[in-house]
């Protein structure tokens, strides 16, 4: 039961992002397409619409950065007690790969890693599984220990939690890995700038105190004012856009979804 939860949480919420409700109006549009053509033609303009829209990096920045603005980057971070790093960073150890590979969010394991070198904690937690039905494989936070070892971080400070396999079961099962193992006192948390604000909200809910430690930022808010031929490739749809906009989208739906079930 649990498992097709699971899959159903994964599946509902594509219907709001872009590329799913473009697709539902486009097969409305032409189911509708001979019997009520003019029907058809409204669901036509509106996935066009929300196609264009998405896919601009206008509404991609605006939409990242009203996430990512919550929680700044740290300028000194504090000492803590462990740093939590959570998953979705990182690809499987699977041919033709030979070892765990980073994707866009596999900043968290740098800055996770920086943050231990510098001395501001003595123990990394690692969070993170793997759905068996997305190709399986061992669990990220294996693969994550793997890949921070390559930049200096014993085995021994590190603990791992493997079983988690959404944000919320993240911080439900870190805060009973710490009970476990006697650590008390504030965390560093490690995320994704997007991420960070469902994330500390769900960690601040099971009693557990953050101190959020975003990375993976994508909007910048520093730099020279854009020249006239890249505002208006920002208006022109972009693949890129698009995933971004869906990033931040889902985030939205999520802490929706998270707040009906009060795990917020």
């Amino acid at each position: 039961m649990g498992e097709f939860l699971l899959f159903l949480s994964k599946l509902l919420p594509l219907a709001l992002y872009p590329l799913g409700l473009t697709s539902l109006l486009l097969i409305f549009a032409i189911a509708n397409f001979w019997s009520r053509p003019r029907r058809a033609a409204v669901a036509l303009v509106l996935a066009l619409t929300v196609l264009i829209i998405s896919a601009s990096n206008l509404m991609a920045e605006a939409l990242l950065y009203s996430l990512e603005r919550q929680n700044p980057p740290l300028v000194n971070p504090p000492r803590a007690s462990a740093i939590v790093v959570l998953g979705g960073s990182t690809y499987p150890p699977t041919p033709p790969r030979q070892g765990p590979e980073v994707n866009e969010a596999g900043d968290r394991i740098l800055y996770a890693a920086r943050l231990y070198r510098e001395g501001r904690a003595p123990k990394v937690i690692l969070s993170g599984g793997r759905i068996a039905w997305k190709g399986g494989g061992q669990a990220e936070a294996i693969d994550m220990q793997t890949l921070m070892a390559t930049m200096g971080v014993p085995t021994e400070a590190v603990i791992l939690e493997p079983d988690s396999l959404n944000t919320y079961e993240n911080a439900r099962n870190v805060r009973e890995l710490l009970q476990r193992s006697g650590i008390r006192g504030k965390l560093l948390l490690v995320t994704s700038a997007s991420h960070m604000p469902r994330a500390k909200a769900i960690f601040l809910k099971q009693g557990m105190t953050v101190i959020p430690a975003p990375t993976d930022f994508l909007v910048e808010t520093q730099r020279p004012k854009k020249q006239f031929q890249e505002q208006l490739l920002d208006l022109l749809p972009d693949s890129l856009a698009l995933d971004r906009t869906t990033r931040a989208l889902k985030e939205y739906v999520g802490w929706a979804i998270y707040r009906l079930r009060g795990w917020l």
